[in-house]
């Protein structure tokens, strides 16, 4: 197969619009490169800030499985409407896939949206080989939207990479890591709130622990997180994530999610995203 290339002269004055262009940040608009409505590979250019109004809280799974998309989801159903989930990671590592109990297709934005009770799913259409190829969010609908940005990137690769989704978690009103009550589960959460040090007090991250109740521990454990899980734990900024032997198995579908996983993850939302009916909702 021959490749045929364009006989016509290039000016020098046309050269200089094209680098002016690239060195403005031109070529992020319009057109891109790769798929999608704005390039596939320009999204990490563009920038995403919430509506006014609009509160965000990011979850970041310590490591792979730890149950952060059962958090987000979890935190959804215990918050007031209107709220939404963003599961912002590749098609192929989706956990949220067959949570809804209501497809409601495709957006022109690539995100795939479906339904749960009060809840919308956004979830991403394709396969995403980075952080930078997430898309940007779709507008909030609302005036005091609820987002909760289910990252699904490991904490180190996220705060590296420029894209809208690291100033997101580094601008959000909420953040909370999800790990495992096991030693690796531990460490890994040690390693992610030093990460996220740099950008945030403390104070301002909760830990969600899935697992048995603390008081089940081995002494071991709170050690194995070193100083940074020590005192979240002493400052209570701990919330015990029940463990559901179903859930372990199959994952997140449209089933029912159990209520008490609902109660752990209410305590995650501030008073002013709780309902004033507290009663389970799934």
């Amino acid at each position: 197969m021959s490749t045929q290339t364009s006989s016509r002269p290039v000016g020098v004055d046309e050269l200089k619009r094209a680098w002016n262009a690239v060195t403005a940040g031109e070529f992020r608009a319009g057109v891109g490169v790769g798929k999608g409505p704005r390039g596939r590979g320009t999204a990490a250019a563009d920038d995403w800030s919430p509506a006014h109004g609009e509160h965000t809280i990011a979850v970041i799974g310590c490591a792979g499985s730890v149950g952060a998309s059962t958090v987000a989801l979890a935190a959804g159903l215990a918050a007031a409407g209107p709220v939404r989930v963003i599961e912002c990671c590749s098609v192929t590592a989706s956990g949220l896939a067959a949570a809804s109990t209501a497809e409601l297709g495709l957006h022109p934005t690539d995100w795939r949206q479906g339904k749960r009770d009060h809840v919308l799913l956004e979830r991403a259409s394709e396969v995403l080989a980075g952080v930078d190829e997430v898309p940007l969010p779709i507008d909030a609908e609302n005036q005091t939207q609820l987002t909760i940005l289910d990252v699904g990137w490991e904490a180190g690769q996220l705060l590296a990479t420029d894209c809208w989704l690291a100033e997101a978690v580094r601008t959000a009103d909420q953040v909370v890591l999800v790990t495992t009550a096991t030693v690796p589960g531990m460490r890994r959460a040690s390693v992610a709130l030093e990460l996220l040090a740099n950008h945030w007090q403390p104070e301002q991250i909760a830990l969600a622990v899935r697992g048995p109740r603390r008081k089940k521990w081995p002494r071991s454990l709170e050690h194995a997180g070193g100083p940074a899980v020590r005192r979240a734990l002493v400052a209570d900024r701990c919330v015990e994530i029940p463990e559901d032997r179903e859930l372990v198995v199959s994952g997140l579908d449209s089933r029912p999610v159990p209520a008490p996983l609902i109660s752990a993850a209410r305590q995650l939302l501030e008073p002013a995203y709780l309902p004033t009916d507290t009663s389970e909702s799934a």
